[in-house]
Protein backbone atom coordinates (compact mmCIF):
# COMPACT_ATOMS: atom_id res chain seq x y z
CA UNK A 1 0.00 0.00 0.00
CA UNK A 2 1.22 3.63 -0.68
CA UNK A 3 0.12 6.96 0.30
CA UNK A 4 1.51 10.58 -0.10
CA UNK A 5 -0.23 13.29 1.64
CA UNK A 6 -3.08 13.42 -1.10
CA UNK A 7 -3.36 10.05 -2.50
CA UNK A 8 -3.60 6.07 -1.91
CA UNK A 9 -3.22 3.24 -3.51
CA UNK A 10 -3.24 -0.68 -2.94
CA UNK A 11 -3.56 -3.90 -4.39
CA UNK A 12 -6.71 -5.67 -2.96
CA UNK A 13 -6.71 -9.60 -3.85
CA UNK A 14 -10.55 -10.64 -5.08
CA UNK A 15 -11.97 -13.69 -6.03
CA UNK A 16 -14.19 -13.69 -9.31
CA UNK A 17 -17.45 -15.70 -8.37
CA UNK A 18 -18.06 -17.65 -11.41
CA UNK A 19 -21.54 -19.95 -10.49
CA UNK A 20 -20.79 -23.58 -10.19
CA UNK A 21 -17.40 -23.53 -10.18
CA UNK A 22 -14.50 -22.63 -7.78
CA UNK A 23 -13.74 -18.71 -7.92
CA UNK A 24 -10.95 -17.20 -10.08
CA UNK A 25 -8.07 -15.44 -7.95
CA UNK A 26 -7.32 -11.95 -9.27
CA UNK A 27 -5.78 -8.92 -8.40
CA UNK A 28 -7.44 -5.29 -8.43
CA UNK A 29 -5.47 -1.55 -7.91
CA UNK A 30 -7.56 1.02 -5.93
CA UNK A 31 -6.60 4.94 -6.36
CA UNK A 32 -7.56 7.64 -4.35
CA UNK A 33 -6.84 11.25 -4.66
CA UNK A 34 -7.95 13.95 -3.05
CA UNK A 35 -8.13 15.63 -6.43
CA UNK A 36 -11.27 13.83 -6.66
CA UNK A 37 -12.33 12.98 -2.84
CA UNK A 38 -15.71 11.11 -3.58
CA UNK A 39 -13.96 8.89 -5.47
CA UNK A 40 -12.40 5.40 -5.61
CA UNK A 41 -11.01 4.37 -9.15
CA UNK A 42 -10.44 0.34 -9.17
CA UNK A 43 -8.69 -1.49 -11.95
CA UNK A 44 -9.59 -5.48 -12.16
CA UNK A 45 -6.66 -7.33 -13.10
CA UNK A 46 -8.41 -9.92 -15.43
CA UNK A 47 -5.36 -11.56 -17.73
CA UNK A 48 -6.15 -8.90 -20.31
CA UNK A 49 -3.24 -6.16 -21.31
CA UNK A 50 -5.48 -3.72 -20.14
CA UNK A 51 -7.69 -3.83 -16.63
CA UNK A 52 -11.44 -3.02 -16.81
CA UNK A 53 -11.61 0.10 -14.92
CA UNK A 54 -14.63 1.12 -12.53
CA UNK A 55 -15.21 4.32 -10.39
CA UNK A 56 -16.84 3.67 -6.95
CA UNK A 57 -18.29 6.00 -4.53
CA UNK A 58 -16.02 6.12 -1.19
CA UNK A 59 -18.93 6.11 0.54
CA UNK A 60 -20.74 2.78 -1.17
CA UNK A 61 -17.56 1.40 -0.32
CA UNK A 62 -17.13 2.40 3.41
CA UNK A 63 -20.95 1.23 4.06
CA UNK A 64 -20.83 -2.19 2.21
CA UNK A 65 -18.79 -3.35 4.51
CA UNK A 66 -21.32 -3.04 7.34
CA UNK A 67 -24.92 -3.31 5.32
CA UNK A 68 -26.10 -3.45 1.70
CA UNK A 69 -25.93 -1.11 -0.13
CA UNK A 70 -26.39 -0.08 -3.66
CA UNK A 71 -29.01 0.02 -6.33
CA UNK A 72 -28.26 -1.01 -10.47
CA UNK A 73 -25.41 -1.31 -11.88
CA UNK A 74 -23.45 -1.24 -8.41
CA UNK A 75 -24.06 -3.30 -5.34
CA UNK A 76 -22.07 -4.30 -2.15
CA UNK A 77 -22.47 -6.14 0.22
CA UNK A 78 -21.13 -7.83 3.77
CA UNK A 79 -20.78 -11.40 4.34
CA UNK A 80 -19.18 -13.49 6.84
CA UNK A 81 -17.45 -16.60 4.88
CA UNK A 82 -15.18 -19.20 6.49
CA UNK A 83 -14.89 -17.25 9.41
CA UNK A 84 -13.09 -13.98 7.85
CA UNK A 85 -15.50 -11.18 7.01
CA UNK A 86 -15.54 -10.45 3.34
CA UNK A 87 -16.74 -7.93 1.03
CA UNK A 88 -19.59 -8.75 -2.15
CA UNK A 89 -19.00 -6.43 -5.00
CA UNK A 90 -21.45 -6.80 -8.26
CA UNK A 91 -21.22 -4.90 -11.03
CA UNK A 92 -23.70 -5.04 -13.89
CA UNK A 93 -22.50 -3.22 -17.85
CA UNK A 94 -24.62 -3.39 -20.70
CA UNK A 95 -21.20 -6.13 -21.02
CA UNK A 96 -21.75 -8.49 -18.84
CA UNK A 97 -22.12 -8.81 -14.99
CA UNK A 98 -19.48 -10.04 -12.25
CA UNK A 99 -19.57 -10.08 -8.90
CA UNK A 100 -16.51 -10.46 -6.68
CA UNK A 101 -15.58 -11.18 -2.85
CA UNK A 102 -13.03 -9.74 -1.21
CA UNK A 103 -11.50 -9.84 2.74
CA UNK A 104 -12.63 -6.70 4.74
CA UNK A 105 -9.64 -6.19 6.74
CA UNK A 106 -7.30 -4.72 3.27
CA UNK A 107 -10.32 -3.07 2.16
CA UNK A 108 -11.13 -0.91 5.28
CA UNK A 109 -7.50 -0.52 5.88
CA UNK A 110 -7.36 1.77 2.60
CA UNK A 111 -10.39 3.28 3.35
CA UNK A 112 -9.27 4.27 6.60
CA UNK A 113 -5.99 6.09 4.98
CA UNK A 114 -8.14 8.00 2.28
CA UNK A 115 -10.04 9.41 5.17
CA UNK A 116 -6.93 10.37 6.88
CA UNK A 117 -6.64 12.35 3.35
CA UNK A 118 -9.67 13.65 2.95
CA UNK A 119 -11.95 13.37 6.29
CA UNK A 120 -15.68 11.93 5.92
CA UNK A 121 -18.13 15.48 5.54
CA UNK A 122 -14.99 17.70 4.22
CA UNK A 123 -15.06 16.30 0.91
CA UNK A 124 -16.00 19.67 -0.81
CA UNK A 125 -13.18 21.43 0.46
CA UNK A 126 -11.03 19.55 -1.97
CA UNK A 127 -12.71 20.42 -4.66
CA UNK A 128 -12.63 23.50 -7.21
CA UNK A 129 -15.90 24.51 -8.00
CA UNK A 130 -15.57 27.05 -9.96
CA UNK A 131 -12.86 25.63 -11.62
CA UNK A 132 -15.02 22.57 -12.56
CA UNK A 133 -17.63 24.87 -13.67
CA UNK A 134 -14.56 26.48 -16.16
CA UNK A 135 -13.50 23.60 -17.43
CA UNK A 136 -16.90 22.13 -18.39
CA UNK A 137 -18.01 25.21 -20.06
CA UNK A 138 -15.09 25.60 -22.50
CA UNK A 139 -14.69 21.78 -23.31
Amino acid sequence: MNSSGTTASAELGLRLVVPDRAAVPLVARLDYTADDPYAIKVAFHTGEDDPVEWIFARELLTVGIVRPVGEGDVRVWPDKGDGERTINIALSSPFGQAQFDAAVSPLAEFLHRTYEIVPAGREGDYIDLDGEIERHLHD
